[in-house]
């Protein structure tokens, strides 16, 4: 458990307080998809059609990906459990408004059909995710995958070993082999790394998971984050919308603390919020479960950058000083290098190396290899806000989010191209792609950026 004395939290506080003032209003200059933080769903960010045509001469020899699982359900039932148990009270009493005698049921609904797919299993829509995913692959490399099935070369799958990371696995791999039943006998079975795709939980995650659970600056800096009036203030109104006031003001002086405080109960609502578009196929009619009723866009897009807060602090660039958060990732882009660079050595017959994991590696991954938004640190004077930093979890690591290397070759040079949720995108400030505005990188050029030296890295 962390130990954080009240002095460091008020210090940290009065730090804190000019760089809140200064908080740009969720919802301005950007869109409210980001409200949902890392469960937002997936929407690939580029049209296939307006992708760079690779240099003259050069064709596809290689792909290799990592992908976080699709939508899921809630991993467990505690948000539902928590306003419920509020919601029971309040409805012996008659302490519910007009909207608070709808939300039970429909809360009520919404987990049953997450215990139905299975609390932290791949929704309808998750499925239907990786499915699109792998088909638009596809459909963008049809001479490497036609070259793959001619040749017989074998396609590596492998994942987390998490249930859900495991199906997408599946599900990826059968798509592709839909696309060109020659496919199908190369795709091997998914088979287990937790060190590359579950590392935060692995013996290279060690370090990071004391600082999690140990770091003072974290904790203290997190604690006055969250608790600040505004904090209480959108509790209150979201908790208003579905309680009478005199309620709202019990949950508020602590009398169903047994339950929870008014933050943790307003929480609930907003978790509940972020959740329901990932199950909008298992909705009445598939409809959704418009859960954005009970919670308003201002309300939702400040517990969404609590969240955000949450996840840039503790996966994603944390503090400046520091890079504790991301350096165990070193693993994943090494094996992404060596992928590459045994195809070009020729020790590799792989036609494409396929990973499926969680968002506790791409965020992570994400800032070691500074992809956009994940640039930059904060520090304790100038904490994360979303006026400050332009960082946020729904376009790093959505639900079904990716990052693709493609290898092209041309004789014996060999060039690279990233895709970032089927974007296409740079490297690193430092990389120099073959010629200015390309999105193609020499091979070579990387393994320097990176610090690499050429296949020994």
């Amino acid at each position: 458990m962390r130990r954080v004395t009240p002095a460091l939290v008020l210090g940290m506080a009065a730090l804190l307080a000019t760089a809140f003032a200064a908080q740009a209003a969720p919802g301005n200059n950007r869109s409210h998809t980001d409200s949902y933080g890392t469960k937002a769903t997936y929407e690939p960010e580029q049209d296939s059609r307006s992708y760079q045509r690779a240099p003259a001469g050069f064709t596809p020899v290689f792909t290799e990906n990592v992908s976080r699982h699709g939508s899921r359900s809630s991993t467990d039932s505690s948000d539902g459990d928590l306003i419920l148990a509020l919601w029971n009270r309040a409805q012996a009493e008659g302490q519910l408004t007009a909207k608070g005698r709808e939300f039970g049921p429909k809360v009520q609904a919404l987990e049953t059909a997450m215990s139905g797919v299975g609390y932290g299993d791949l929704s309808a829509r998750g499925k239907e995710e990786m499915h699109d995913t792998a088909v638009r692959m596809a459909k963008r490399l049809p001479s490497l995958f036609a070259a793959i099935a001619k040749d017989k070369e074998p396609i590596d799958v492998v994942s987390s070993g998490q249930g859900r990371a495991v199906d997408s696995a599946d599900l990826y791999g059968a798509a592709l082999a839909e696309t060109d039943p020659g496919l199908a006998s190369l795709i091997g079975a998914t088979r287990t790394d937790k060190d590359l795709l579950y590392f935060h939980k692995a013996a290279g995650g060690a370090a990071y998971r004391d600082y999690i659970a140990n770091d003072k600056r974290l904790a203290a800096t997190l604690a006055s984050i969250t608790d600040q009036p505004r904090t209480h203030r959108a509790a209150r109104d979201v908790l208003g919308k579905l309680f009478e006031p005199a309620f709202v003001d019990r949950i508020t002086a602590g009398e169903f603390s047994a339950i929870g405080t008014d933050v943790e109960a307003a929480t609930a609502v907003y978790n509940l919020y972020a959740i329901a578009p990932a199950m909008s196929e298992e909705s009445p009619g598939g409809k959704g479960w418009g859960m954005d009723r009970y919670i308003s866009a201002r309300d939702a897009d400040w517990f969404g950058y609590l969240s955000d807060a949450e996840d840039f602090y503790e996966k994603g660039p944390g503090f400046a000083d520091s890079d504790i958060t991301y350096r165990m990732a070193g693993v994943l882009l090494d094996d992404f290098f060596k992928k590459a660079e045994a195809k070009r050595d020729g020790t590799s017959d792989l036609g494409a190396e396929l990973r499926f994991t969680h968002a506790e590696e791409i965020i992570p991954l994400a800032a070691l290899m500074g992809l956009p938004g994940s640039t930059e640190g904060v520090t304790a004077e100038q904490p994360y806000t979303y006026a400050t930093n332009s960082w946020r979890g729904a376009a790093v690591a959505p639900l079904g989010s990716n990052i693709q290397w493609d290898v092209y070759r041309k004789g014996s040079t060999y060039l690279v191209r990233m895709l970032y949720n089927e974007k296409e995108t740079a490297f690193k400030a430092g990389c120099r792609p073959v010629s200015k505005g390309s999105k193609f990188y020499d091979l070579d050029e990387l393994e320097r950026c990176f610090g690499r030296t050429g296949s020994a890295g």
